[in-house]
């Protein structure tokens, strides 16, 4: 059987091998290895310009949108946050655009923490800047801190995994307005989403964890379904 190809979202960063330091097209491997997996073969996707997104958008059966570093405010309309790291404005405009054709074009994707920030904004949603000053607790951003998502039964996530999943999730930004057609699907205890999908679409999913990670590869099999389809 021929594997789905899916597209995996990446960093332009200076690394260095060898003697050489030169910048590089990175992803952590746990995305290629989770699709592989679960029958996909990754390809990863540097963000290089928008030049190449149709051609991705007319190639690819499936789309990951990886976790990075957090949206720049000022594209949806909020300040600069000086508490977090400083925006890759080139990733932000490439994998936003992109978003933007998945959508159009009706590819199936899962969007992984910032990427169902990117997913939520590309849609016209809004995002929380520092999660903290919003929840007063700063329970969301502590490494390593488990704790339970309850999960809409009836939605496409809640199919693939069940109406609740225990998570390793810290994150200091997080959906404020949802955008056009998302719909909140996953709630922590304090209300705040943790996924969300898009209505219509035949598989958009957005979460705040990582399902790449561990062993329980029930999400990235549905995504792979879904482009095998």
């Amino acid at each position: 059987m021929t594997r789905p190809l899916i597209g995996i979202t990446a960093y332009l960063e200076a690394a260095r091998w060898g003697s050489w330091v030169r910048e590089a097209t990175l992803s952590p491997p746990a995305y290629a290895k989770a699709v592989q997996k679960a029958g996909g073969a990754p390809v990863l996707l540097p963000p290089v310009g928008p030049g190449s997104i149709n051609t991705y958008v007319s190639s690819l059966s499936g789309l990951i949108f990886a976790d990075g570093t957090a949206l720049d405010p000022e594209v949806y309309g909020e300040a600069a946050e000086t508490r977090v790291a400083p925006p890759q404005p080139h990733r932000d405009r490439f994998e936003l655009a992109l978003a933007r054709a998945a959508v159009n074009a009706d590819i199936p994707l899962l969007a992984v923490a910032r990427g169902m920030h990117v997913l939520n904004v590309a849609q016209g949603g809004t995002l929380i800047p520092w999660l903290p000053d919003v929840v007063d607790h700063n329970r969301h951003a502590e490494a390593g801190q488990t704790h339970v998502i309850q999960v809409s039964v009836s939605s496409t996530l809640g199919k693939a995994i069940g109406d609740h999943v225990e998570v390793v999730a810290p994150h200091e930004q997080s959906v404020r307005r949802l955008g056009n057609g998302l719909q909140a699907v996953a709630w922590a205890d304090d209300q705040i989403v943790e996924a969300v999908e898009l209505q219509g679409h035949r598989f958009a999913v957005g979460v705040q964890w990582h399902p790449e990670r561990g062993d329980d590869n029930r999400l990235i099999e549905a995504l792979v379904g879904a482009a095998r389809r």
